[in-house]
């Protein structure tokens, strides 16, 4: 073995993501703005906070008062359909940002990219998606970028 091989064989791999922390003016407003775009159960709320259950993930709002505005900085949020997602977000008061993907900017300057499930490599196990009351497939692309990585679904 050689020793980059060592080197990195010694080195924790990244396999997920467990959360995401949102940055909130307030966890009562930010849960109103998302719950007027989204379909989501609340894991749990704490002084200050709100935690937004994605399956195997969550979704954390944090309150504070420091303003902020996310420019190329962003995270994608994955749902099952995002065929009314646009007009949800703008009818919730989000600014639709320009650009081939869809993107928008929360009250509080998050950035968010909104994608959908059958369209990107990401994946859920199955019994996670059931456990969520989905049952979602992939497209052509997807499966063949997925394959293309040695991944069977």
């Amino acid at each position: 073995m050689s020793a980059a091989t060592s080197k990195s064989a010694s080195k924790p791999r990244l396999v997920g993501i467990n959360h995401l922390a949102l940055e909130v003016g307030d966890v009562a407003e930010a849960l109103a703005f998302y719950g007027k775009i989204f379909r989501f159960t609340l894991r749990g709320k704490g002084r200050g906070q709100a935690f937004i259950d994605m399956g195997d993930q969550f979704l954390a709002l944090m309150e504070t008062k420091k303003p902020h505005r996310d420019n190329t900085r962003h995270f994608g949020l994955v749902v099952d359909d995002r065929s009314a997602v646009r007009a949800l977000a703008a009818a919730a008061g989000a600014k639709m940002l320009d650009g081939p993907f869809l993107d928008f900017l929360d009250p509080w300057g998050n950035r968010i990219e909104v994608v959908e499930y059958a369209d990107i490599q990401f994946t859920k196990a199955p019994q996670v998606l059931r456990a969520m009351g989905l049952e979602l497939r992939k497209s052509a692309k997807a499966l063949k970028q997925l394959s293309a990585k040695g991944v069977k679904t």
